[in-house]
Order: C-alpha cells, then sequence, then structure tokens
C-alpha cells in the first residue's frame, strides 16, 4: 500500500478528502492527524492507545498556566 493511500487521521479515520491532514513521523513511519484531533496526540495521547502503537508510552504536554 503506498504511503497516499494510508492517508488518513489516527483519530477519528477521515480521509483527505474530508478533512485536511498534518503528516508526522513516529517511529519511523508516516503519522496522519487533522487539525481536530492534534490536541489530543499532545495534551491526552493516552486516548490513542489501540489506534497507535506504543501509544501507552507517550506522556501528555507539561502545562504551565
Amino acid at each position: 500500500m503506498s504511503e497516499d493511500n494510508a492517508a488518513f487521521c489516527v483519530t477519528c479515520e477521515r480521509g483527505s478528502d474530508l478533512v485536511p491532514l498534518m503528516r508526522l513521523e513516529y517511529r519511523g513511519a508516516p503519522l496522519w492527524t487533522c487539525p481536530e484531533h492534534l490536541p489530543i496526540l499532545i495534551h491526552d495521547p493516552g486516548r490513542l492507545v489501540g489506534k497507535l502503537a506504543g501509544a501507552e508510552q507517550l506522556r501528555p504536554a507539561a502545562h504551565r498556566d
């Protein structure tokens, strides 16, 4: 499968035909997220357990409010 065919948001699984997608790299492989779900990667990565291998090892960003 080519990278283009696999482009979908890791959280909501929508493709670029429905939402803008941002490409990231994780563990040497491409990872896509839509703007709506980027905050999950930053603030609550635990919600990606079962969707993203190794998500249980990710830590939320520290808030310094």
